[in-house]
């Protein structure tokens, strides 16, 4: 007898899970940024084997592209060679040398010349004025009266002997400026009086002695004042406009004159 078929026939095995490295766009992604990975991950993915044969080959390919292509040459590094083969192909004969003229010796440096020194302190002064000759800068008083202390660097220069711009011998120079104190202004000229003295008194004119003859007496010449002119009283003087009549004057008398000071018919 022959065994009895079976009712149903046997189901297939189950197919594993699909794991993350095995997702399609993943390995597709590797077989073109990193080939070596995209191939291993393409072989370990539920691919066919024919599209595994085919996603290597060609991800292959595009690795190897990029490392069997030569690199691009500089245009410098071909310009060099050309350059030199040219150069060596048609000589240049060398010029001569030029000879080169023999310079000229510089001319002589211009004097000196004496700085504005009007104005500065005297220190100052002082170390422009030294710097250009051998010898040193003099200085004394502006005013007449007032004395030079020793040290007068603070003091202002009102005037200078050699004038702003002059030159100077550096070996002979001897340039002299004249100070006044700080505060003080200027004279007119060198050699003024700060305080000057008070004029002198012009002398009294000599007196000359003079000597008056004595009025005559009126009692000794019989009581007139000299001439033939004569009053009664004082109201005729008045009449007369002669008042007030004095000893001596034409008309006097003792008549007249009470009080006895020399003068008749006062008001």
């Amino acid at each position: 007898m022959y065994p009895p078929p079976h009712a149903y026939a046997p189901s297939a095995a189950p197919r594993p899970p699909r794991r993350w490295w095995q997702h399609p766009a993943l390995v597709i992604a590797a077989l073109v940024l990193l080939p070596p990975a995209g191939i291993a991950l393409a072989w370990t993915s539920r691919w066919e084997r024919t599209r595994k044969v085919l996603a290597t080959v060609l991800s292959g390919i595009w690795f190897l592209i990029p490392l069997l292509s030569d690199p691009p040459k500089e245009a410098g590094a071909e310009a060099e060679p050309q350059a030199a083969a040219a150069s060596s192909a048609s000589p240049t004969p060398s010029a001569s040398p030029t000879p080169t003229p023999p310079a000229a010796a510089p001319p002589p440096s211009a004097a000196p010349q004496m700085p504005p020194a009007v104005g500065w302190p005297y220190a100052q002064a002082e170390k422009a004025v030294e710097e250009l000759i051998d010898g040193e800068l003099s200085a004394s008083s502006a005013y007449a009266d007032v004395t030079l202390p020793a040290d007068h660097g603070t003091w202002l220069v009102c005037f200078q002997d050699v004038a702003a711009g002059t030159g100077l011998v550096p070996q002979s120079a001897a340039p002299v400026v004249h100070l006044v104190a700080p505060g003080t202004a200027c004279p007119a000229t060198p050699g003024t009086d700060l305080r000057p003295k008070p004029p002198a008194p012009a002398p009294a004119p000599p007196t000359t002695a003079r000597t008056t003859a004595p009025a005559p007496d009126d009692d000794a010449t019989g009581g007139s004042g000299g001439g033939n002119v004569s009053y009664a009283n004082c109201a005729a003087v008045r009449a007369a406009g002669a008042d007030p009549i004095r000893r001596g004057d034409p008309g006097y008398g003792r008549h007249l004159d009470r009080d006895g000071d020399g003068v008749a018919c006062e008001r």
